[in-house]
């Protein structure tokens, strides 16, 4: 069977993302890259002409978790109903929160910033910044539609999300279990979505 233009190389970065996860999150930001590829089943120069260095890895693993994260707020009908959007843009960030090995990756990074602020910058502009911002479009469209009156988009958009990551981000990052069940964090999500569409409301 003839190979897709490009299959390769979409399944290996996978790997080497998947990985990445997986190494970093049991080393820390020190991992060697060497592991990471024995860990991908590639060597370490498929790793290099993937990620010129660890900071373009762990970015690209950031940024991997921000285009799930976010994929609400791009569905095809995320206009039509921007409350069960937030809904479910708040659920799918309560998932990542609580999920198991969902922090890992944050807390090493957190652990090492300090020794290696590049990598640090490269996780906040290709994570917080970006989900804020993808956050605060989604709400100009919505102002713009006339069915919410936001005057400052990426305030907003940080006020929604510190509604819904709260306590429960900071438990992750203590390794502490969730207090809530699954059906807790969604009645939460729908929550925080009906009452910042009310705060908002035109």
């Amino acid at each position: 069977m003839p190979r897709i233009p490009g299959q390769i190389d979409v399944a290996k970065t996978e790997a080497i993302l998947d990985a990445a996860v997986e190494v970093i999150g049991q080393r820390g930001l020190s991992a060697p890259m060497e592991e990471i590829a024995r860990r991908a089943g590639v060597s370490k120069q498929t790793v290099y002409n993937h990620y010129g260095c660890k900071a373009e890895l762990v970015r690209a693993l950031i940024e991997r978790r921000v285009d799930r994260l976010t994929a609400p707020l791009r569905d095809p009908g995320a206009a039509e109903n921007p409350t069960e959007t937030l809904e479910a843009f708040a659920r799918t960030m309560l998932e990542t929160v609580v999920a198991a090995n969902g922090y890992s990756i944050m807390r090493v990074i957190i652990q090492g910033a300090g020794g290696m602020p590049e990598v640090a910058h490269e996780v906040f502009e290709a994570g917080p910044r970006q989900t804020r911002g993808q956050l605060a479009d989604f709400l100009r469209t919505e102002t713009r539609l006339g069915r919410l009156a936001v005057d400052d988009f990426d305030q907003a958009a940080e006020i929604f999300s510190g509604m819904v990551m709260g306590q429960s981000q900071l438990r992750a990052l203590l390794c502490l279990p969730p207090e809530k069940t699954q059906a807790q964090f969604e009645a939460m999500a729908g929550e925080i979505a009906r009452r910042f569409m009310r705060a908002y409301a035109p």
